[in-house]
């Protein structure tokens, strides 16, 4: 079977479902916040509200992607403006977020190109090469207790006010990008005060902790795939290098199927509302491992890649 002809039979955009899942997307974000705030006095209505906020922001993350990828609507112009409007509401400023994408894809699975990559990870032979201090920092970052809030902490209220690359891709942007949102921060506290915003920074933050376990899982369990040229195979990159998550149907619908990574990177011109489709509808002979839920998580124990295994692999035992 040629696997590029078969996926591009899901490349097809349609601008009902997308507007479907942008609108749906964002209903479900506003109504949510609102409930939280309203019944703030009521933690069994506020808990489940602000996880349905957090879990919304992801996926308008998502949506973003997408238009980064101009995958979601019809054209690139829809695209572009889609991303824009999303941009405040992800903390990622449009322009910058999609080009660095863009290069993330462009090296994928490539030992010499790492800083293309959300997070970072050494292999093993530059482990035993790096000195105390750098063999320290890299166990403090690579820590699930660090890496996913203090990560996400960092990462979407601090790195992306001024993500890297910005002076290459767009300055007025990012700039433009921050204003809004402090805008934006302004209107909540006019309307609900100190436990708006509150309440919006607790949840944007859980959102966030969300958004960085997933972006770790993407790349980061036992058999994924690094390699260096002339030896690096794209495909291979793609397929094997990047995670398929079986969290069931509900939760790639929460995501917009962010979870099935490896159709994704092999064709990123996949909306996400059909990635599902076509990754479950693959012969058997092509269907990937997918990861269940305990596995994903004793992925967290994972720091190192072994160049001569081919596998990642926990630190060395003292």
């Amino acid at each position: 079977m040629d696997l590029r002809e078969y996926t591009r039979q899901y490349c097809i955009k349609d601008n009902r479902l997308a507007a479907i899942s942008f609108l749906g997307t964002f209903a479900v974000y506003f109504a949510a916040l609102a409930l939280a705030i309203w019944f703030s006095d009521y933690w069994f209505i506020l808990l489940p509200a602000g996880v349905m906020f957090a879990i919304a922001a992801v996926r308008l993350y998502v949506l973003q992607h997408d238009c980064g990828h101009h995958s979601l609507f019809e054209t690139r112009q829809q695209n572009e403006i889609a991303g824009h409007i999303l941009s405040p509401f992800t903390f990622a400023p449009f322009e910058v977020m999609k080009q660095n994408h863009n290069l993330h894809h462009a090296g994928i699975g490539n030992l010499d190109h790492r800083e293309s990559g959300e997070v970072h990870t050494m292999t093993v032979k530059e482990w035993y090469a790096a000195k105390a201090r750098t063999r320290l920092w890299y166990r403090l970052y690579r820590n699930p207790f660090i890496l996913v809030p203090v990560g996400a902490l960092f990462t979407y209220f601090v790195r992306y006010r001024w993500p890297k690359n910005t002076l290459r891709f767009g300055v007025a942007g990012v700039l433009m990008h921050n204003a809004v949102i402090v805008c934006g921060l302004i209107a909540l506290y006019a309307i609900a005060g100190w436990t708006g915003l509150v309440i919006w920074l607790a949840f944007s933050l859980l959102g966030g902790m969300l958004g960085v376990f997933l972006v770790y899982l993407q790349h980061n369990f036992e058999d994924t795939y690094w390699d260096r040229r002339p030896d690096l195979d794209p495909q291979i990159a793609a397929l094997q290098g990047s995670s398929a998550l079986d969290f069931g149907w509900a939760f790639d619908l929460a995501v917009a199927c962010i979870t099935l990574h490896d159709m994704h990177h092999f064709n990123a011109r996949i909306p996400s509302y059909r990635l599902r489709a076509c990754h479950y509808g693959l012969p058997p002979e092509y269907a990937p491992r997918r990861i269940k839920f305990p596995e994903a998580v004793a992925a967290l124990n994972l720091k190192l890649w072994d160049e001569d295994k081919m596998r990642l692999v926990p630190f060395p035992s003292l």
